[in-house]
């Protein structure tokens, strides 16, 4: 079921600093700060997290507001899904992250591969472009587009990195305790719709 003060509460601070970036006039800026820190009380006092730590991971940012981009890599060796278990939250998530200034997302893909499990990988296809607020059974305080790129090992070895404490590939019959936050157990069986099938369509939210 979707909780829609969280969404009630993106669209006040969208607004808001909005605002605060094109607004001229003191007073304008003036109300639009009040709007934002309505917002961040709001968001502090739903979740119960602290004023200031809500300021700043989620009111933080200057500029016109827009969705924030997660590369998600898609990686199959013998019919299996490569996956990495998270130090977070002890769950496992298709290599992956935010998208990174300065970087195309394939070479997102690549780098996120490399640095959390030690594989080198190319032969890039963009598989899905999902809308995250459309499929995570619980609300976040960013809204997310979650692009998933298929890519092939050419090199590398298995290597553990400080964010993950184990790496191994899984087929779609063993699917393990998922990262929801990162990836859905929806979204992971279309990823193998992919494997068995080169001609499925790209999906697009």
């Amino acid at each position: 079921m979707t909780v829609k003060w969280i969404d009630w509460v993106k669209q006040l601070q969208s607004i808001a600093q909005a605002g605060l970036t094109y607004s001229k006039d003191v007073y304008d800026i003036e109300r639009f700060q009040q709007l934002r820190d309505i917002s961040i009380s709001m968001m502090s006092h739903y979740t119960k997290t602290d004023w200031e730590v809500v300021e700043k991971l989620f009111a933080s940012e200057t500029g016109y507001q827009t969705p924030k981009v997660d590369i998600r890599a898609v990686v199959f060796q013998n019919e299996k899904l490569l996956f990495v278990k998270e130090k977070s939250d002890r769950k496992w998530a298709l290599p992956g992250g935010w998208a990174d200034i300065g970087y195309t997302p394939t070479e997102v893909a690549a780098k996120e591969v490399l640095e959390e499990t030690g594989y080198k990988v190319d032969y890039f296809r963009l598989l899905a472009i999902f809308d995250k607020e459309k499929h995570q059974p619980s609300p976040s305080a960013t809204h997310t587009y979650k692009i998933f790129i298929g890519c092939e090992i050419v090199g590398g070895e298995k290597k553990l990195s400080i964010e993950t404490e184990d790496i191994d590939f899984f087929s779609e019959h063993e699917i393990p305790d998922l990262s929801i936050a990162r990836n859905t157990e929806w979204q992971i069986k279309e990823m193998f719709g992919f494997m068995k099938d080169r001609n499925k369509e790209r999906i697009l939210d």
